[in-house]
């Protein structure tokens, strides 16, 4: 169910609500047996952005998609999506909202070019519209010259965005990720990336679920973080940043061979709850973990009164990979202890 591709029939024009909100997402719960995948999650999503889920394996990500796109019925709570009910109105929903999920689900035995047309004539295009769709499309995605081949001798980059090109097929206002670039060289990914970014660009909402911290960084503008089917934070990306604490001082000297007498310095010092200095060689830097701003008022004032001559003195934020496992206990793509929840969905479904 994972590459399931759920497309609209019709151009979107205006989200019925006129909220400006294009996920509305309340006290939504699912089980699996006595699994609680989802634990009533809260979720908003402005039209025209890209709204980032992160969570390790297991943290109900998927379901949570798959809840969005009708594909699953919630035991709780309420969603709409581009103003229309998830469970009342699934019909509707359908008609303006596109998934991809984390393995191209496109027929490999047709052809690129025929794998676009059936689906805009099972989507009640006409023959002239579905194969103009389809032909812009390819175009915008690099595939016309693959058009003809079978999808069978595409290569993973080239399945990916066949895939994304028949999410699109009906115009979608609302954009399920789930996973996109799994399995990807970079090369790909970015390729991916571009695309998103212009759908974006476009008007179309996105909802990305990830487990590359870069991939969130690249395209989303705001984040959710789901761990054992409960959102634990949710911002910017700096803003969650901030959020966890911490930030590294970066010192610089004009003189590389003070970066050692520094560090000495500064671990002497004894400045209350500061964590001790590394030496950043290839960088000609000193990093120093700060806590507060008393700290770090302190250690600028220690380096400062050594009398040498800094090159720069900068703060940093910590990393997106330290803020996910600050949050959730596990690395990004790391496996939970506990059996995941949505890889036990494809029975569930």
């Amino acid at each position: 169910m994972g590459g399931d591709t759920v497309i609209g029939m019709t151009r979107y024009d205006k989200n019925p609500t006129g909220a400006g909100r294009a996920v509305t997402v309340r006290g939504l719960v699912k089980h699996y047996g006595e699994t609680k995948a989802l634990d009533g999650v809260d979720l908003d999503v402005a039209e025209g952005t890209v709204m980032g889920v992160l969570g390790p394996n297991g943290a109900g990500k998927t379901t949570l998609v798959r809840i969005l796109s009708t594909l699953l019925t919630p035991d709780a709570g309420q969603a709409t999506v581009a103003g229309y009910d998830v469970v009342r109105q699934p019909r509707q929903l359908r008609r303006v909202i596109g998934l991809t999920g984390q393995y191209a689900s496109v027929d490999e035995k047709l052809p690129g070019w025929e794998n676009l047309y059936m689906i805009g004539r099972l989507l009640d295009l006409s023959r002239r519209d579905a194969r103009a769709r389809a032909d812009e499309l390819l175009e915008r995605f690099s595939l016309t010259e693959a058009a003809r081949r079978p999808a069978a001798t595409y290569s993973g980059g080239m399945r990916r965005r066949l895939d994304l090109a028949a999410s699109m097929i009906g115009h979608p206002a609302v954009l399920y990720l789930d996973e996109p670039t799994t399995g990807l060289d970079p090369r790909t990914r970015n390729e991916v990336w571009d695309e998103v970014k212009a759908m974006v660009g476009d008007g179309v909402t996105v909802l990305l679920t990830t487990q590359y911290m870069e991939e969130a960084e690249q395209l989303a503008s705001e984040l959710t973080v789901v761990d054992r089917g409960k959102v634990i934070a949710k911002g910017g990306i700096e803003e969650l940043k901030a959020k966890v604490g911490g930030r590294t001082l970066r010192v610089k000297p004009a003189d590389p061979g003070e970066l050692r007498p520094l560090a000495a310095m500064l671990d002497e010092l004894g400045i209350t709850g500061l964590a001790a200095t590394t030496v950043d060689t290839d960088g000609g830097a000193l990093l120093v973990p700060i806590l507060s701003d008393e700290q770090l008022t302190a250690a600028v004032g220690a380096v400062t009164a050594r009398g040498i001559t800094i090159a720069s003195i900068t703060t940093e934020l910590p990393s997106l990979d330290e803020v996910f496992l600050s949050l959730t206990g596990h690395r990004a793509g790391a496996p939970q202890d506990t059996p995941a929840a949505d890889d036990r969905e494809e029975v569930a479904v």
